[in-house]
């Protein structure tokens, strides 16, 4: 028995807490079926007419809204039944299941009203989740009304995503009814960015003139205002002067005068847009010293940069907006997505992802259904089974999503991209990814191939192979689901016989071939005549090129890149 004076025995185990995550998902479901049962519903909600029975408790957990007029002394905090005003019954009811359920139903008819209801609700996670829902459906033809939204209420990610769209396609969007609906103050906004991509500045002046005889009788009286926003600078004489004896321009004597007063500023200001000088270039990338080389065989003209700032470059994509990407080597470990901002002639790191296995022989980043997807694998021989795996990068949230993936038994394939597509082919086998299913579909494989498929290019539903030495050439009918061979190229005597490294790309909706020939420091560039079908060898010559990618083809904005410009 311990002495009297003796010191208890302190145990030395701390104390824990657990969380018990069943209790927390089983709460909110019993919480849903007490308002399914209609069990201790304490106040009722009534919208224009349609009366939903609620607990105060549950509506005060989830909004701000609800837990101040609940707990505030307000006058609806005593009553049996609320009436809110300026909503919508069928959207409180979409509202009401969220609460209850923690799911929620979004679509594009409803995607706009429902962000009203919650950011009037004070309901973050609905309103956010709308915001990332718009901000993945711009396209052509909702980027105005989205834009338009987003202005209304500051969603500042939809916004930017709404311009960018707007801008690349300026000529397709100011042709739209949609353009019409504009506010003067939005159509300011998107006339006024260097980004506006035209090749005339005479095009966004034809695009005001639409928007003010639209409704020239309320609008008329802004041309004043919206003028300085027009780039005079950048027209002819013969342009201005003919602008000057438009008749918008001569029935509202402010507009003249704005506009003489702009020409006699001179305006130096007022940059060209991106479109004003971009041509059509293919573009090279060799990552030993991470050059591109860029080529227009038609306007014979090509440059090239170095981007000594950023690391090794393993991959590039252009993008249906013309937006350049690469990959760049972050470490042994991480890759860096990079966009080449072509105004300011720099790369901006936009996200970075872990490198997937296999990486170390082939990686590829792409454009696909408007969303960028990175996938890798090993060139083995003879041929191994291995794991495609792939990823889809959010270009709204900077995030990347995990795909469904593919096990083929195959030494090398070949990436294109036809009609929201990814086909990978080698020479026995043909997979199709479907993004909006995010499945994987065998396809028809190439007959009677031996050789290994070096390069491939989609044109329209067609996509187009060729082995490495341009021997062979065949077509695969996306929407048929069948080959055939092109005829080949009629080659010149002295080129007979030569190995060739082949590349396919497309420039002015035109099949071409860039083929380097390895013996000798010599390039070809050649044209496919669909119509002959026959192959016809361009006349030009451009200091050698180097590249270890496959070509990718953009609308350059030349401007930006004049200093290193040369004319061949």
């Amino acid at each position: 028995m311990a002495a009297a004076d003796e010191e208890p025995h302190v145990s030395a185990v701390r104390p824990r807490s657990y969380q018990d995550e069943s209790y927390l998902h089983g709460f909110l479901g019993t919480v849903g079926d007490l308002q399914q049962a209609g069990v201790l519903q304490d106040v009722v909600i009534e919208v224009e007419g349609r009366r939903f029975p609620c607990h105060r408790l549950v509506l005060s957990a989830s909004s701000p809204y609800f837990r101040a007029m609940f707990t505030s002394g307000m006058a609806e905090s005593r009553q049996k039944t609320v009436v809110l005003q300026g909503l919508d019954p069928g959207l409180f009811e979409e509202i009401l299941s969220y609460i209850y359920s923690g799911t929620l139903h979004v679509s594009l008819d409803k995607v706009q009203p429902l962000y009203q209801a919650a950011n009037l609700l004070q309901l973050d996670y609905v309103r956010d989740t709308c915001s990332s829902y718009m901000a993945m459906n711009v396209e052509r033809s909702t980027c105005v009304d989205l834009y338009k939204f987003a202005d209304g209420f500051s969603v500042d990610t939809v916004q930017k995503r709404c311009l960018q769209l707007i801008h690349s396609n300026f000529v397709q969007v100011a042709s739209s009814k949609e353009f019409y609906s504009l506010s003067v103050n939005q159509l300011t906004e998107i006339i006024s960015h260097d980004e506006l991509d035209v090749e005339e500045e005479t095009t966004v002046w034809e695009a005001v003139v639409r928007w003010v005889q639209h409704s020239k009788v309320d609008r008329l009286h802004h041309l004043p205002s919206i003028l300085p926003r027009i780039r005079f600078n950048l027209l002819t004489s013969d342009d201005m002067a003919a602008i000057l004896e438009h008749p918008l321009v001569r029935e509202d004597a402010a507009s003249s005068e704005v506009i003489r007063n702009v020409v006699q500023r001179g305006a130096s200001n007022m940059k060209p847009r991106c479109g004003t000088g971009a041509e059509e270039m293919v573009l090279f990338f060799e990552t030993r010293s991470n050059k591109m080389q860029s080529i227009n065989p038609k306007l014979r003209k090509s440059f090239s940069r170095s981007f000594t700032e950023i690391p090794r470059i393993v991959s590039a994509t252009v993008t249906s907006d013309n937006d350049i990407y690469v990959l760049a080597e972050k470490s042994k470990a991480q890759m860096s997505l990079l966009l080449y901002n072509q105004m300011r002639g720099v790369w901006e790191q936009k996200s970075s992802v872990e490198m997937l296995p296999g990486a170390l022989c082939h990686q590829h980043i792409l454009d696909l259904d408007g969303h960028l997807y990175y996938y890798s694998h090993s060139w083995t021989y003879p041929a191994q089974s291995q794991i495609i795996i792939m990823k889809k990068y959010d270009r709204n949230t900077s995030e990347w999503q995990d795909c469904s993936q593919l096990k083929i038994n195959i030494s090398y394939i070949e990436p294109s991209v036809s009609n929201g597509c990814l086909y990978l082919l080698s020479s026995t086998e043909l997979h199709c990814y479907s993004p909006k299913e995010d499945r994987w579909f065998k396809r028809a494989p190439p007959t009677d191939c031996t050789d290994v498929f070096w390069s491939s290019i989609a044109l329209g539903n067609e996509i187009f192979h060729s082995d490495i030495y341009f021997n062979s050439v065949s077509v695969y009918d996306t929407e048929a689901d069948r080959w055939q061979e092109l005829p080949a190229w009629e080659r010149p005597l002295e080129s007979r016989g030569r190995n060739y490294c082949a590349k396919l790309f497309v420039l002015g909706n035109q099949l071409h071939v860039f083929l380097d020939i390895k013996e000798q420091e010599h390039q070809h560039v050649l044209v496919y005549d669909r119509c002959e079908g026959v192959w016809r060898e361009l006349d030009v010559t451009f200091p050698d090129v180097d590249w270890d990618l496959p070509p990718v083809v953009a609308r350059v904005y030349l401007p930006g890149v004049q200093d290193r410009c040369a004319n061949t």
